[in-house]
């Protein structure tokens, strides 16, 4: 699935973002058949385990479901979140908001067995593929509006969303607005450059190496130039190795951050009073680089039942149409158009969606894994 892509004349902008606080994570006993001798951690459809009435049925028995790594901002999470609970009256436990994909599996890893171990994941690709074992299958009702290349054949991941890798920065701040990563190395930027989080943990973050390797000679199968890169903006003192969020934008300790272009949005005038109205957001021109996440269920989920219900709803038209209102481009979006099911004011604000881009196949995300794993923290220092 690569691509290129020329992305002048491209605007961004963002519906209304809804930011609502997540829950906290809470311990509660949970029915693995919720409903009648239906054995939900093993169904790999509704159809084939009593159908859709069945499933929601257990999923109420249940009664919670326990997701993990979902800023509220966050590709509109906040409001998919309360329309999840509003819809079907079960309870979400959202757990460790700003935590990594790495963070989600080893939660899986080491509360498996517990009723606060996460139903539900929102992963990276690159540890995605290295914990195929964690998952199940499981296929939702409109399978068929998902492409061949965004979904597992058996149904153990789902692709779901993508944006484009942004720059975003306080404009209050920033007086020369960046066209591209390598603007940031002038002197302007000197100690004002973050990314979100650790490269060999973070999908986010690597993806901003992924397209500084882009922008400096690299491709998504040589990423070496884009660890260069951060090296040299770590030399110049610009690199700030901070974890970026709108506090830390707000007190100016991270005025500049390369993250995807949905939660730059949603930090800036886009979320209204919780928003930077100074935030801005740039997609460099040249080669895109975008990257979708997936969705899985945890094969020992506490709720099993919740989490497949949770899977139909985020595969459904009104969940893939919040993502869009964010600025996300949602993994069902041809369908939606063809059946007119689309939000068209939300696809015209975000752009439309991007018809070439450069997004790294799964081979090229476990080579750029090893990269990662054996240059960053040499490169930046521990």
């Amino acid at each position: 699935m690569q691509h290129t892509r020329t992305l002048a004349g491209i605007a961004l902008a963002a519906a209304a973002v809804v930011t609502l606080a997540g829950c906290s994570a809470t311990s509660s006993a949970s029915t693995s058949t919720g409903s009648g001798d239906t054995d939900w951690k093993t169904a790999t459809s509704a159809e084939s385990a009593g159908g859709m009435d069945a499933l929601v049925k257990a999923a109420k028995a249940e009664g919670q479901l326990n997701v993990i790594a979902l800023p509220p901002t966050w590709a509109n999470y906040g409001k998919i979140i309360a329309g999840f609970e509003k819809k079907y009256d079960i309870k979400i436990n959202s757990a460790n908001p700003n935590g990594s994909s790495a963070d989600e599996v080893a939660a899986v890893k080491s509360q498996q067995g517990q009723s606060t171990a996460p139903d539900v994941l929102d992963l990276g690709n690159a540890v995605m593929q290295q914990n195929l074992g964690l998952l199940t299958d499981y296929k939702v009702a409109n399978w068929s509006d998902i492409p061949d290349t965004l979904k597992d054949k058996d149904g153990a991941w789902t692709r779901d969303y993508t944006g484009l890798m942004s720059i975003g920065y306080d404009s209050s701040k920033i007086t020369d607005a960046p066209k591209d990563l390598n603007d940031l190395l002038g002197s302007e930027y000197k100690g004002k450059v973050s990314i979100a989080g650790d490269p060999t943990q973070a999908n986010q973050a690597a993806s901003a190496v992924y397209l500084a390797a882009l922008e400096n000679g690299g491709s998504a199968d040589d990423i070496t130039p884009g660890v260069e890169f951060f090296g040299k903006l770590k030399q110049a003192g610009n690199f700030q190795n901070v974890l970026p969020s709108q506090a830390t934008v707000a007190s100016g300790e991270t005025p500049v951050v390369i993250q995807w272009s949905y939660n730059n949005l949603a930090w800036g005038p886009a979320a209204g009073a919780s928003g930077n109205k100074n935030w801005k957001t740039v997609v460099p021109e040249g080669q895109a680089l975008g990257s979708y996440y997936s969705q899985a269920i945890n094969k020992d989920a506490p709720h099993p039942a919740a989490a497949r219900l949770w899977q139909e709803y985020i595969a459904s038209p009104d969940a893939q149409n919040l993502y869009l209102q964010a600025g996300a481009f949602p993994s069902t979006l041809a369908a939606m158009e063809q059946s007119g099911k689309v939000d068209k004011d939300a696809l015209e604000a975000a752009g439309g969606m991007p018809k070439d881009y450069v997004e790294l196949t799964d081979a090229q995300v476990t080579e750029a894994a090893k990269v990662l794993a054996a240059k960053w923290s040499a490169t930046m220092g521990s």
